[in-house]
């Protein structure tokens, strides 16, 4: 079988995380890799073969990754990133036709990760605790409206880059208010639920794990656990992402006082995930059973306590002279 995971990056450990469940279905596995520049990639100089795409914000990407898949005959294409989700998404069909699965969820689903206010407003609609949300420009209009610690966060951003905490509106003056929200900031224990959705749109797994230190907005050290509150949540979320298919993410608070909310969802696989595969919550056998078309062994029985202590190592290539 031929896999393609897209924006590899430094994506290492998923192509591990596949490798390791191709060993345990004995399934002959080739990983391809692709990005914008391939070259300086840790991912793409892991995989068996690597190839370079156009940015996923051009209009030439879906019809690249088409073109690509049908020259090297991908049975599964993985994204890794937010950008290439919608057009993935709308192109699911096309990619289908050509014999290649897609691990992205239905449009509606990656539309509502994607936009960090849609997010809060369909929690909200959804009876599901989320910090009290409003576009930047609303707020500074109203600031009343807010109070308390605040957090502001580009609409569609990723990685908590651009992220802003502030005590009141002056500290938010400069942003961009068409680009912005403002939420309450909620104090207390941060973690992430990775979750599964069979084909059948079914939440399979939900896996929490506390998200103990985190580095560019992402774990660095983790603890998989199932706080009561959590695993709630993990259920109403499930219910709410109507569509969803493979691998997502949600984040969440859990305060002091026993009381949790839901403040971000990701469409896609979490940076974390290699934490959840770790514990026995297998996503990657999982997806390579559906498409092989082996018997689905996908279940919700995981270890807690699994502690995830993530450290820097470095891939060498020889790039010749500059």
């Amino acid at each position: 079988m031929n896999i393609l995971i897209t924006s590899a990056g430094r994506r290492n450990q998923l192509l591990q995380c596949f490798r390791q469940s191709a060993a345990v279905l004995d399934l002959p596995l080739r990983i391809l890799a692709a990005d914008l520049n391939p070259k300086m990639s840790s991912a793409c100089q892991a995989a068996d073969a690597s190839f370079t795409l156009p940015a996923c914000g051009d209009a030439s990407y879906a019809d690249s990754l088409i073109e690509l898949c049908v020259r090297e005959r991908v049975s599964l294409l993985v994204p890794t990133i937010d950008p290439e989700l919608a057009p993935l998404s709308r192109a699911r069909g096309r990619f289908q036709e050509i014999g290649t699965t897609v691990a992205v969820s239905h449009e509606s689903v990656v539309a509502l990760a994607g936009d960090k206010l849609v997010t809060a407003r369909q929690l909200d609609a959804a009876g599901i605790p989320t910090p009290k949300s409003l576009r930047l420009a609303d707020y500074l209009a109203s600031p009343e409206a807010l109070s308390g610690p605040l957090i502001a966060k580009p609409l569609n951003g990723s990685s908590s880059v651009g992220i802003v905490f502030a005590a009141g509106p002056d500290e938010l003056r400069a942003l961009p208010t068409d680009r912005y929200l403002v939420q309450e900031r909620w104090a207390g224990r941060e973690f992430t639920v990775n979750m599964f959705f069979d084909r059948g749109g079914k939440c399979v797994a939900a896996v929490p794990h506390e998200r103990i230190q985190v580095r560019s907005g992402e774990v660095s050290k983790g603890r998989t656990c199932r706080p009561p509150a959590v695993v709630a949540l993990a259920e109403q979320v499930s219910k709410l992402l109507e569509g969803a298919r493979g691998a997502l993410c949600f984040q969440a608070i859990l305060r002091s006082d026993g009381k949790a909310c839901v403040f971000e969802i990701n469409a896609r696989f979490g940076g974390g995930y290699p934490l959840a595969h770790q514990a026995g919550a297998t996503f990657s056998q999982w997806l390579l059973e559906e498409v092989a078309g082996l018997p689905a062994t996908a279940n919700n029985r995981w270890q807690d306590g699994v502690l995830m202590l993530r450290y820097d190592a470095a891939v060498f290539s020889s790039l010749g002279q500059p």
